[in-house]
């Protein structure tokens, strides 16, 4: 058996996998590594281009859309590979992309996940990083997620100065996802309930729960698109990064500092549907509230929660971003 699973999911995305998985499959050693398209019930013809124009790769064919989560979670059912690589369907993968990640989690027993250095796909060759997770991501104090090489709509151009290996990151990017198959089973999983969005940080927090580091590994890099599914400024994304974010919160903080912490973010998140409205973004204004409302039905679903607060843990955890950044002006990690 081969080392490495790398598993795309896709669903109705022909055009992208004609126009990155020839990267992934002439990048990605083929002695290490198989790459499986996992395909969440596609309407379109993406089975047949993947039968018809690339044959060398795997298909996980499913009978309907589970989403990110529960398609991920179905894949990985059919795979026994020591270690799985989450990639999504618009990423280009450059030569030597793979053993970089592989070689570091073999030689350190501690990591349970990790990322390559993710960088937005341009045709001008600039090199800069991507809103998804750029150079490893964190939380604030609140809860709210930022990377080092972005914060909020604030992106970094890529010069080499995150070229370090952090002694850990709060969260990888499910953009590429690099981790210990049997950890994530032990994980959990991503959770299902989530659908998509936050469902990575949300595994990442119960890995590091399970006593392992997360890392960001800059001698390998990606590029991705971003956006393919639901672009910025689509109500549906700020329903579900709303109400993810909520319960992500619930379910991984100690009980008596969940409750604390979430009603300083009803708050905030207060502040935000206000302004919403005062934008005329009536889409993302009633997402907000159908998020909260949701989160208040779903909440019950999860009564165990942890006794460490890793919010506390981590420096990098401890800021207030929402105030640096709008209040400070910092735009930089």
């Amino acid at each position: 058996m081969k080392q490495v699973a790398v598993i795309i999911l896709n669903w109705n995305g022909a055009a992208l996998l004609r126009r990155y998985l020839p990267s992934v499959v002439a990048n990605t050693p083929s002695a290490l590594a198989d790459v499986i398209v996992a395909d969440n019930g596609s309407s379109d013809n993406s089975l047949e281009v993947l039968r018809d124009e690339f044959p060398s790769v795997g298909v996980i064919a499913l009978d309907k859309n589970y989403g990110f989560a529960e398609g991920y979670n179905r894949a990985f059912d059919q795979v026994e590979h020591p270690v799985t690589v989450l990639l999504n369907s618009d990423v280009r993968t450059p030569e030597h992309w793979l053993e970089p990640l592989v070689e570091y989690l073999n030689e350190h027993d501690d990591v349970g996940a990790l990322q390559p250095k993710l960088l937005h796909d341009r045709d001008d060759g600039r090199e800069v990083f991507e809103y998804a997770g750029a150079a490893g991501g964190y939380l604030d104090k609140h809860g709210y997620p930022y990377c080092r090489g972005r914060i909020f709509e604030a992106i970094e151009d890529d010069n080499g100065q995150y070229d370090d290996i952090t002694p850990s990151i709060l969260w990888a990017s499910g953009a590429c996802l690099v981790v210990r198959t049997e950890l994530y089973r032990r994980a959990g999983g991503l959770d299902s309930d989530f659908f998509a969005h936050m469902e990575e940080i949300d595994l990442c927090w119960r890995i590091h729960l399970l006593g392992y580091d997360i890392r960001m590994v800059p001698q390998s890099r990606v590029y991705h698109l971003g956006g393919a599914s639901l672009p910025q400024g689509n109500p549906r994304k700020t329903y579900l990064n709303f109400r993810n974010n909520l319960l992500l919160l619930h379910k991984n903080l100690p009980a008596s500092e969940g409750r604390r912490l979430l009603l300083v973010r009803r708050l905030m998140d207060t502040l935000a549907f206000g302004m919403a409205i005062a934008k005329w973004h009536w889409g993302d204004a009633r997402a907000i509230i159908k998020a909260h409302r949701d989160y208040r039905r779903m909440r019950s679903r999860y009564t165990q929660h942890p006794s460490r607060n890793l919010l506390h843990e981590l420096p990098e955890c401890r800021c207030n971003i929402v105030v640096d950044h709008y209040l400070r002006g910092r735009k930089v990690f």
